[in-house]
């Protein structure tokens, strides 16, 4: 029989079909195109940091036309004296100049009583937590020590003598302030100097909640009510002190601890509080119908002082209060599901290539590139659906991963050419989607929970990949 001459093949052809039949090169380029992954990996997280932004900004409005958050801080009884100084003139003599400088006391007792309601605003499609409270103050002053602050008696001014109570944001009072002093109600007004500064730290507000006021700047605020006591001299000092106070504010109410011993309770039906700042309450309860929590803050606790002359006082630290949060905050959630793409985009890819070597299938880097680009869209269709109110995350998620799984199974339909390899694709995406769920659910055993589900991948790879003839070497 006559064998028919063979073409010889050239060294381009050779140099080709190497590049298609290597198990190496076929790794190097899916690496390749995981890493090209990786920008828009880049850019979906900063779309979710843009929506974020959009969000605060929303929130920012809707605080602008209600009230951002409020600090409480006092009351403190203010007295005019009278200061003399000696000083030098522009000949040198020395002279005896009079001025008028300020006294302030802080209560013995301060106990609050606060019914705070809440109410969630939007704009467009963005949610804040709004609240009506209503605080009823008692508060104690003892007879003001002059002497331990090195103030005669008879420099004391006490017909100027006044009281005043300290807020974050004025637009929040919703009603004439109801003051009395010894049974005798008082008018108040407002005032953007009431003589006493609070700087609010920014860590306090630097999380991941809606960011909706100055104060989170750490900004200097001495804006108040002022009230005139009208007290003839000493003998007209009367230290009982009722305030009634109806406020309104966003996503926090916080207090400064001013007496000596400060209490503050709190009833509300909001279902989801987070207590922060520096105490935490004493006592809390929460339950479906709502929260009440009670704080006991003594002068020992706090980093400033009873009483002190003078208009430079900071009344910084010591603050504690409530958090008002909306449930599920839908960007965290997310951001924290696009951090788990790359690990997605490889758990996908190497299966991928493993179906290629032991199914002998190929399939072509353009295929693995639409793949990897229906991964990468994911993470804008879950964010667009956690944005919906009526949708949330958790039920945003499991669309998304559905119709992300979905598309991928079918596509997997044109190259892997069999219903039942397609079938087992599917079910490890959802495996793979499943399994990233669990893990943001799961905040406190994330770590746990992610290095035994890891561990047991790299096994499963191991015990699939272990026929794999890497070398193409002949089989014996």
């Amino acid at each position: 029989m006559e064998t028919l001459p063979t073409t010889p093949i050239s060294i381009l052809e050779r140099f080709n079909r190497w590049i298609q039949e290597s198990i190496m090169i076929k790794l190097f380029s899916i690496g390749f195109l995981i890493l090209i992954l990786l920008i828009p990996s880049k850019w979906i997280t900063d779309l979710i940091y843009e929506r974020e932004e959009r969000a605060n900004e929303a929130a920012q409005e809707v605080a602008d036309k209600w009230s951002g958050p409020q600090t409480v801080y006092g009351p403190m009884l203010v007295v005019p004296y009278r200061k003399q100084e000696i000083v030098e003139n522009d000949k040198h003599e020395k002279q005896i100049r009079e001025t008028i400088d300020k006294a302030f006391f802080l209560p013995e007792q301060l106990q609050t009583d606060g019914t705070v309601d809440t109410e969630t605003r939007g704009r467009g499609i963005f949610n804040t937590i709004v609240y009506s409270s209503n605080l009823k103050m008692k508060i104690t002053f003892g007879t003001p020590d002059f002497k331990s602050l090195s103030i005669a008696d008879d420099k004391v001014l006490w017909n100027e003598a006044y009281m005043v109570l300290g807020l974050s944001d004025l637009r929040g009072i919703r009603d004439t302030p109801d003051m009395q002093v010894g049974g005798i109600a008082i008018p108040a007004e407002p005032s953007n100097d009431i003589g006493v500064s609070y700087r609010l730290p920014p860590r306090a507000y630097n999380d991941n909640d809606v960011h909706v006021s100055a104060v989170n700047t750490g900004d200097s605020h001495t804006y108040g009510i002022v009230a005139k006591l009208n007290w003839a001299s000493a003998q007209s000092f009367k230290g009982d002190v009722n305030i009634n106070l109806k406020l309104k504010g966003s996503t926090r109410l916080n207090f400064l601890p001013t007496g000596k011993t400060t209490s503050v309770k709190l009833t509300s039906p909001w279902q989801h509080p987070s207590f922060d700042g520096e105490f935490l309450p004493d006592e809390r309860k929460v339950s479906e119908s709502g929260f009440v929590a009670s704080w006991k803050v003594l002068h020992f606790n706090r980093p400033f002082s009873q009483q002190w002359t003078g208009t430079d006082e900071q009344l910084n630290g010591g603050d504690f209060g409530v958090k008002f949060l909306i449930p599920v905050d839908q960007y965290q959630m997310t951001m924290r599901t696009s951090k788990y793409s790359v690990l997605i985009i490889l758990l996908t890819f190497v299966a991928l290539f493993l179906v290629e070597m032991t199914q002998k299938i190929r399939i072509h880097p353009f295929q693995y590139i639409l793949v990897g680009a229906a991964l990468i869209i994911y993470y804008t269709l879950l964010l667009s659906l956690s944005e919906q109110d009526k949708i949330g995350f958790h039920l945003g998620y499991i669309i998304a991963s559905g119709m992300t799984v979905a598309l991928i199974s079918f596509y997997s339909l044109s190259f892997l050419r069999s219903g039942k390899l397609s079938i087992l694709f599917s079910l490890l995406l959802i495996i793979f989607y499943s399994f990233i769920f669990v893990i943001i659910l799961q905040q406190d055993f994330s770590l746990l929970l992610g290095s035994i589900g890891l561990f047991l991948i790299v096994g499963l790879l191991m015990y699939f990949s272990r026929k794999i003839n890497w070398y193409n070497e002949p089989v014996v």
